[in-house]
C-alpha cells in the first residue's frame, strides 16, 4: 500500500509538472503560429489539420526547459552558472542548468522516497542528486581546462611562428582558430567575434581567462599586455613562456604519477567499508540489522560515515600537491 502511494505521489507531481510546461509553451506556439501566418514561411513544421505547432520530442523538452528558464531567471536575475557553462561549453543558460539540477534532485528524491518510505529519503535524494550535478559540472570544467593547457604550448608556437613570418596578432589568432581543434581553437574565436564588435583586447583576453581559467594562460596575457605597451620581440617572449609551461605540464604528469598510490590508497579505504557492508547485506542480512534498527547504531553509522569522509578528503589534500 505505501508503494502504491508513493507511486500515485510521483505520478501526481509529474503530472503537475507537464500541466506547467504545456501552459508556459502555448504562448510561444501562438506566436510562432503568427510570425508564420506574416511571413507566408512556416517558422516549424505546422499540423494544418489542428492548426498546431508540430515540435518533435527533443525540441518539445528543450522548449519547456527554456521556458520554465525563463520564467526562473525572471524571479532571481543573472544565475551565477551562467560563467560556468562558459566554461564548460555546454549550451545552456544558467538558470536553464538551475533547472535541471532542481529536476535531477526531484527524480533522485522521488526514487529514494518510493524505495524506503522515508520522508527523509526525499530530502537526502533530493541533496544527493543536486549535489552529484554539481560534481558532474565541476568534472566537465575540470578537464575542458586540462585539455586547454595541454594545448595551450602548441597555441604558442603558432602565434609566435606566424609572428615571425610577418603576421600581425590578430592574425595570429585567426591562424589559431583555424588549424587548433577545440577547445582552444573556440575560445580564440570567441577573442576574434569580442575584439570585432568593439571590445579591446585586454578584455577579451581577460574574458578568455575567466571562461578558460588558466593559471599559465596568465602569463600569456601579461606578455602580451606589456608587449603592445612597451614593445619587444613578442614572439621570442612567448616561445620562452612556452618553454615554461611545457616544463610545468612535465612536473605536474610527473606528480601525478608519483602520488597515483596515495589517491588509490584514499578511493580504496573510502569504498571498502561500503562493499563489505554490501557484502554482508547479501550473505547475511540480518547480521546488520542493529545498525539501522537501533538509535545507536544509526549514530555509528553516522560517525563511522563522517570519519570515512573525512579521512578521504585528509588523503585528498595531502596528495594534491599544487606545481
Amino acid at each position: 500500500m505505501k508503494i502504491l502511494l508513493a507511486c500515485l505521489v510521483s505520478v501526481f507531481c509529474f503530472s503537475l509538472l507537464a500541466l506547467f510546461f504545456r501552459a508556459r509553451t502555448r504562448e510561444r506556439t501562438q506566436v510562432a503560429r503568427r510570425l508564420a501566418s506574416i511571413s507566408e514561411q512556416s517558422v516549424q513544421p505546422l499540423n494544418l489539420s489542428r492548426g498546431e505547432v508540430v515540435l518533435e520530442p527533443k525540441e518539445r523538452m528543450w522548449e519547456m526547459l527554456r521556458s520554465l528558464a525563463g520564467g526562473f531567471r525572471g524571479l532571481i536575475g543573472r544565475s551565477r552558472f551562467d560563467l560556468k557553462m562558459q566554461q564548460v561549453d555546454w549550451p545552456l543558460l544558467g538558470s536553464e542548468f538551475e533547472i535541471l539540477l532542481i529536476l535531477l534532485g526531484a527524480i533522485c528524491g522521488l526514487v529514494a522516497f518510493a524505495l524506503t518510505l522515508a520522508p527523509l529519503a526525499l530530502l537526502f535524494g533530493f541533496m544527493g542528486g543536486v549535489l552529484l550535478g554539481l560534481a558532474w559540472l565541476e568534472k566537465c570544467i575540470e578537464g575542458r581546462r586540462n585539455a586547454f593547457t595541454n594545448q595551450l604550448c602548441d597555441m604558442l608556437t603558432t602565434i609566435a611562428n606566424a609572428l615571425r613570418a610577418g603576421f600581425s596578432f590578430m592574425q595570429a589568432f585567426e591562424l589559431v582558430a583555424k588549424e587548433m581543434d577545440a577547445p582552444a581553437s573556440y575560445e580564440v574565436e570567441k577573442v576574434i567575434s569580442e575584439t570585432n564588435v568593439g571590445l579591446s583586447l585586454e578584455e577579451a583576453l581577460g574574458n578568455m581567462q575567466k571562461r578558460v581559467g588558466s593559471p599559465d594562460f596568465e602569463l600569456v596575457i601579461a606578455a602580451v599586455l606589456i608587449q603592445r605597451q612597451v614593445g619587444g620581440n613578442l614572439a621570442q617572449v612567448l616561445d620562452t613562456i612556452s618553454g615554461t609551461i611545457a616544463e610545468r605540464i612535465s612536473m605536474r604528469r610527473e606528480v601525478l604519477a608519483l602520488t597515483a598510490q596515495g589517491r588509490l590508497s584514499g578511493v580504496i579505504l573510502a569504498l571498502l567499508p561500503v562493499a563489505l557492508a554490501g557484502f554482508m547485506a547479501v550473505v547475511n542480512p540480518g547480521y546488520l540489522r542493529p545498525l539501522i534498527d537501533e538509535p545507536l547504531g544509526r549514530l555509528a553509522m553516522a560517525i563511522a560515515g563522517g570519519l570515512e569522509l573525512l579521512g578521504f578528503l585528509i588523503i585528498r589534500r595531502l596528495v594534491d600537491i599544487k606545481v
